[in-house]
Parts: structure tokens; sequence; C-alpha cells
């Protein structure tokens, strides 16, 4: 049977750097109070003409062109997205013809935070079934526009982005390591955009008292599915929600050896963007070594939840 890997990444942020201190002017806040509970320092917000299919076909590019192929190899396009503004033709769509494919399967995939995990997953699935050879799975958000820039306990969160990971058909079935998923359908609005106009609203608490309980032991499970152990991660790439949540999990995790990523620091929560944002940063810079084991992990709206470890590009 068929596996896959990642071979390559890429990733698209804006030009605007909206800081705690510009915030501060728009909000009651300041910069201690955000960082002290979620350890943002600043988030990359998105022209009002910069839309989510220019982020995502941007992103997209990048990690194609890194990873050598010519764009009309690709057969199979999957975005993950909580932020389109149409409900037809899809962001899928749209990137293919921005990228110029031939005739890919296009779709999208809608988990909110969860989401590239979750596309990653079934782009994998649809490789190992014969259904695709060489895929793009792209992250891609713009919350900027469905957030209450009047509310702090939102507004401070959010960033835009987009990050895309290129999907190769492959013998080594350690390439993308078996998929963990489900949901938690009693807090499904703990995270929500509801309506034409949304805002994004979140009850911060309960999904933070989640988080810190349950997520250790779901993400030890992803690693027990790859046959690995925590302390071989060379790497940890949880959706980049709130640095209070990021770092204990990964210290009770036993991941000690890992590289944790941090993004959230500098790029906010962008949803479905925040781990391949995160990761092709971290590939970028070589921080994480070529073949090396990475725990990847999202969870958000619905409440979902999907993880997977897949070995470094």
């Amino acid at each position: 049977m068929t596996g896959s890997r990642v071979v390559a990444l890429g990733h698209y942020q804006p030009e605007r750097v909206l800081t705690n201190a510009e915030l501060a002017t728009m909000v009651e806040t300041n910069d201690e109070w955000i960082q002290s509970r979620v350890g943002i320092r600043e988030r990359r917000i998105a022209a009002p003409d910069e839309s989510v299919d220019e982020m995502a076909w941007r992103a997209a590019d990048k990690a194609i062109a890194n990873a050598g192929l010519d764009v009309t190899e690709i057969d199979y396009v999957i975005v993950a997205t909580c932020t389109a503004i149409d409900r037809s033709p899809n962001i899928a769509a749209r990137v293919a013809a921005r990228l110029g494919l031939g005739n890919p399967a296009a779709i999208d995939l809608n988990t909110a935070c969860s989401g590239f995990a979750y596309a990653l997953a079934t782009a994998d699935q649809a490789i190992r079934a014969g259904a695709a050879t060489k895929a793009v799975v792209i992250g891609v958000e713009k919350l900027s526009d469905w957030t209450d820039w009047t509310d702090r306990t939102t507004c401070v969160l959010i960033g835009d982005g987009a990050g895309a990971a290129v999907l190769v058909a492959d013998d080594d079935q350690a390439g993308v390591g078996p998929v963990v998923w489900g949901s938690v359908p009693e807090m499904s609005d703990a995270v929500r955009i509801e309506g034409r106009e949304g805002p994004f609203q979140q009850e911060g608490l309960s999904v933070f008292r989640w988080a810190t309980t349950q997520l250790p032991k779901i993400a030890q499970q992803v690693c027990e599915k790859a046959g690995l152990k925590p302390e071989e991660l060379g790497g940890v790439v949880l959706h980049q929600a709130n640095l209070r949540i990021i770092e204990p999990l990964a210290k009770r995790l036993g991941a000690t050896n890992a590289v944790v990523a941090k993004d959230v620091v500098e790029s906010g929560n962008t949803s479905a963007a925040s781990i391949p944002i995160a990761l092709s940063k971290l590939v970028e810079k070589r921080e994480i070594p070529s073949g090396a084991p990475v725990l990847l992990f999202g969870f958000g709206g619905g409440l979902s939840y999907a993880g997977q470890v897949i070995r470094c590009p």
C-alpha cells in the first residue's frame, strides 16, 4: 500500500503588522494584559482587498516551488478554511485557477482551527487509495473580516495568513502517520462564527480548560499510533491558539527533545493556517532536522480536533 510524505512547505503573511500597542489605542487593553494571558506580541492583518484565495495561492505557489515540481503535476488541491466569503466557487477551485493547474480535484474543508490536520489526513488517505499522486494542502484564514474590534477578549487573538504543504505518494508508511481525530459535540458552540457577518466568538475559558486537560492524552494517542514515544519527537507544532496552552501541553506530553513551535507570539491565532505557517517557518530556518518526526495537532471550532506525526521535509 502506498503511503505519502510531505516534501515541501510554504507560507504567506500580509505585510501589515498589528502590535499590542496599536491595539491598545483601539480597545481597552495593553501589552502586559495580552502577553500574560495568551503570549501574543503582534499579528499580521490582511489588507481589505487581500482575499482568502489570494493568500492561499501565494502559500501554495511557494510550497510547490520549494518542492521543485511543475504545477501541472498537482492533481489534488484541498483548502482548510472557515473564513471564505463566497459559497461557490470554493477557495480550492480559485487557487487551482490562479496556479494554472490542469484538472485537479479541488475541495474545501471546514473544521476551523483543526482544519489543516484534517486536510492533511484527507489528502494522505486519497493518495493511499490511489485517487491522487501529488497534493497541495492549504490552511488559510482571514479572521480580520469576522472580528469585532471592540471585543478585547477576541480581537487581541486573531491574525491572517496562509500555509501550505506539498504531499506526494511514497513507499514510506511513516511519512505521514495515522490520524487521530474526533470532536466534542457538547462543546460545538464553544468557538463560532455564525450568520453572514459573524463575528468570531468563543467561550475562551471552556476551550482553555478542555485543551489543558484533554489534549495531552489525545496527543499521546497520536504518538502511539505512529509507533513513537514523545521523547523521540523532533518537533511539536500545535494549533497556535495560546502560548499558555502550547507550553504546558508540550511539557506534559514529555516531548523533551522536541523543538516546540511558538509562532503565536508573532502571528497570533490564524486558525486553520496556524500549523502550516508555524511548521513552514521552522523548516525554512532548518530548526528541525529533515526526516525527524514532528507532531501536528489542531483543535478548535466544532469542537473538533485532529493530529498526526509526519516526517519533516
